[in-house]
């Protein structure tokens, strides 16, 4: 659905972008990771057909972006990181002007528009002023606008900043019903746990160029640092200590507070990790629980970066 070749774009001397490729299937959700500056804001107005690259192509469902932008418009939804939004009208009356921008008529849109409140949980709101609603609110309501034309790509710039936790949950619901409804989505965020439980695939891109692209388990494979391994035990500390200082890949050893386990920096595979735990077990090792604190997704992006950067 989306082919991202060779992608630049530079500003004088600064390149803000940095040839970038990029292949999507249709139905995917793509979450492009990255701090401010980064590159993620100047490749979906590219996309958009909001900015001209200094050289690559974007082409969407085989259609090219630089060549055809009107039709690229009618294939994608744009929701940016600023609202957008006139305050002087009701919601039903903005959904309103928007669907009659893109030529559907009247009759239609009367049957479309209780339905995009109703995917948004903005029914309620349909004859409230635009300026009168949660700042939740408004990013749902903007959402809604880049739907109106059933785009079958949505391009969603930071679509939950500013939001609380409450209207975070609702925004990633949302976007779990778009995404069974077959929507490609690409949705750039800072919140990269919620990232993690939404999307197919994450790119993590700096200083303009994408240096990291998989699932998140991929991803997490790709950091080349230590496991922290906790063990429980029922006793024999000093001796189950002695027992993993023997194995190989085991550094930094030490016990836990309380005295009743040992935690340890690993570096093998899982296949060696397996092994090393069936050999503890063997040598009758006193041992509760065995666990290997999981990478999240911060940590993943500060490993990625920091590499990067040196």
């Amino acid at each position: 659905m989306i082919e991202i070749k060779g992608l630049t774009k530079k500003y004088g001397q600064f390149t803000a972008l940095d040839n970038l490729n990029l292949t999507l299937n249709e139905g995917t959700v793509f979450g492009f990771v990255g701090a401010n500056g980064a590159g993620k804001s100047t490749t979906f107005l590219i996309i958009s057909t909001l900015l001209q690259p200094t050289s690559g192509e974007v082409f969407i469902n085989g259609v090219s972006v630089r060549e055809k932008p009107s039709e690229i418009r009618k294939l994608i939804g744009y929701m940016p990181d600023f609202f957008g939004v006139y305050d002087q009208l009701k919601a039903e009356e903005y959904l309103d002007f928007y669907g009659a921008s893109y030529g559907i008529p009247e009759e239609e849109r009367k049957k479309l528009i209780p339905q995009l409140l109703e995917l948004v949980n903005l029914s309620h709101k349909r004859d409230s002023y635009v300026d009168l609603l949660s700042r939740g609110m408004k990013q749902r309501l903007c959402l809604a606008r880049s739907l109106i034309h059933d785009p079958k790509v949505l391009i969603l710039d930071e679509p939950a900043s500013g939001l609380d936790p409450r209207a975070r949950v609702e925004m990633r619901d949302i976007l779990k019903t778009l995404k069974g409804m077959g929507k490609t989505i690409l949705i750039s965020s800072h919140i990269l746990p919620e990232l993690a439980e939404m999307c197919d695939e994450i790119g993590v891109i700096d200083n303009g160029k994408l240096i990291a692209h998989g699932s998140v388990a991929e991803i997490q494979k790709k950091l080349q640092g230590e496991k922290v391994i906790t063990v429980r035990l029922l006793d024999r500390v000093d001796e189950t200590i002695a027992f993993f200082e023997e194995q190989p890949y085991v550094s930094s050893i030490e016990k836990l507070d309380g005295g009743d386990g040992i935690s340890f920096m690993y570096r093998g595979t899982e296949e060696e990790q397996l092994g090393m735990l069936k050999e503890a077990m063997l040598a009758d090792m006193p041992i509760v629980s065995f666990m290997e604190h999981v990478t999240n997704l911060e940590d993943v992006f500060m490993e990625i970066t920091k590499g990067a950067e040196a």
